[in-house]
């Protein structure tokens, strides 16, 4: 026998706490290899992580939730949160801890079952349910929640406004919002009108627009839309909400306000047809 095996087995015998841990340890790590890839480094009992070594930089999405948690209710005992494109479960996880009952929805089985397995880890299982389903599906859905967690998915979507009216009509108290974004944070003076003989106010670096994306971004060709900040601020106030807080680059806080609200009957036949919302269905 091997020094390193005797000092293994006299390990066993007179800590065989500690031996167990270790064991669990192995088991955890190959478990997390056989549910790779990963994109959220999820922090497990015992210091497992999910994905140290990230390839956006740091501890991703942890370094995102440093900025937002401060603006996040410390207790969320009774709300109802919506978490869209879930993914492994990180925010999911985080609003639970704060005492939320979480639906997280994703399009991709492979990081729901990423989320299931995580939740059952973290001992989360009561208060997080994971479903597959586009947000679209929503519209089928008469459920509200007091906190939608939109961020990183608006930019995905082929349809992005239809998908920000429906969270919008959704969104009971607080939805937190973030979208890949144009550079600068320029805002157009008057965007009340415009003239059809001079458009030239459109090109302006200011006025509110989204850049398409045919092709990709990142390599990505999900990548659909790219917004400016004014086209941000536009779109969240013409689905009904107002804008409280930036708590980081690229991410807004939002709330329903009622004035806004006023905006929404502009296109509210075109949402009905879309969606079947007030045809007799909810």
């Amino acid at each position: 026998m091997k020094p390193e095996e005797e000092e293994d087995d006299g390990m066993r015998m007179h800590n065989p706490r500690r031996a167990e841990a270790a064991e669990d340890q192995v088991t955890v790590r190959r478990q997390i290899e056989d549910l790779a890839p990963w994109f959220h480094n999820l922090h497990l009992p015992g210091g497992v992580q999910t994905l140290p070594r990230h390839f956006l930089g740091g501890d991703f999405p942890n370094f995102k939730w440093q900025e937002i948690k401060p603006f996040v209710p410390e207790d969320l005992r009774g709300w109802r949160v919506l978490d869209v494109g879930c993914n492994a479960g990180f925010y999911s996880f985080e609003l639970a801890r704060r005492g939320a009952s979480v639906l997280g929805i994703d399009v991709d089985a492979h990081y729901l079952a990423q989320a299931r397995w995580a939740a059952r880890q973290l001992g989360l299982e009561a208060q997080v349910e994971f479903r597959e389903m586009q947000v679209y599906d929503l519209a089928r859905e008469s459920e509200s929640f007091d906190l939608v967690w939109f961020m990183g998915v608006f930019y995905h979507l082929r349809y992005p406004l239809l998908a920000l009216d429906l969270l919008a009509a959704r969104t009971g108290r607080i939805m937190m919002f973030q979208t890949l974004t144009m550079p600068g944070d320029s805002v157009y003076g008057d965007t009340a009108d415009c003239s059809i003989d001079d458009r030239t106010p459109l090109l302006e670096s200011g006025w509110p627009r989204m850049a398409f994306i045919e092709h990709r971004l990142a390599n990505d060709p999900t990548n659909w839309w790219a917004p400016n900040h004014a086209g941000v601020e536009a779109m969240l106030r013409s689905s009904g909400l107002r804008i409280e807080a930036r708590p980081g680059h690229e991410i807004y806080l939002c709330v329903p306000d009622a004035h806004a609200q006023e905006a929404r009957a502009a296109y509210r036949s075109q949402y009905e047809s879309a969606t079947g919302v007030g045809r007799g269905s909810g």
